[in-house]
């Protein structure tokens, strides 16, 4: 099984993760400027990283994220939207999904909102990558990787 945990967001990411080998493998949300100067998701792209490429099974672990208090309604929406695309780009593939919210995959790992213990985490449980979660702006990718984790542990 080859589980695929994604934190939704324009600075999210995308991550594969093998058990056998415990060799992940993580994508940047794929995202472009549109005409107006917004972030918007490349729906091609985002796609494209979902094609499976064995035949192996697949298990997408999405993040159910939620209106936050003291959002903009316009950056809510916009965050919905990215959220829905998500959805959708694993149900094109008929990859099966799961939701899980922070706190409980959070919670199951032993981490807090601080997203420098989840980067920490990330490279202590895949020691081979762990320059994939070496910048402060790398916490989407190690919290990609820890729900692909998440799915595989609570399995």
């Amino acid at each position: 099984m080859i589980y695929i945990g994604i934190d939704p967001g324009f600075s999210g990411a995308i991550a594969f993760y093998a058990p056998k080998e415990n060799i992940v493998s993580v994508y940047d949300m794929p995202v472009y400027q549109n005409a107006k100067g917004k972030t918007e998701i490349n729906l091609y792209e985002l796609h494209e990283i979902l094609e499976p490429e064995t035949d192996e099974p697949h298990m997408a672990i999405i993040e159910q994220v939620a209106a936050m208090r003291g959002q903009g309604v316009t950056s809510m929406f916009r965050f919905g939207q990215s959220y829905g695309v998500t959805q959708m780009a694993v149900a094109a593939h008929k990859i099966p999904m799961q939701f899980v919210t922070p706190a409980k995959w959070k919670s199951y790992l032993g981490l807090s909102r601080d997203k420098g213990v989840s980067r920490s985490l990330a490279s202590q449980r895949f020691p081979k990558q762990a320059d994939l979660f070496k910048r402060v702006k790398d916490d989407g990718r190690a919290e990609a990787a820890l729900l692909a984790l998440y799915g595989k542990l609570s399995a």
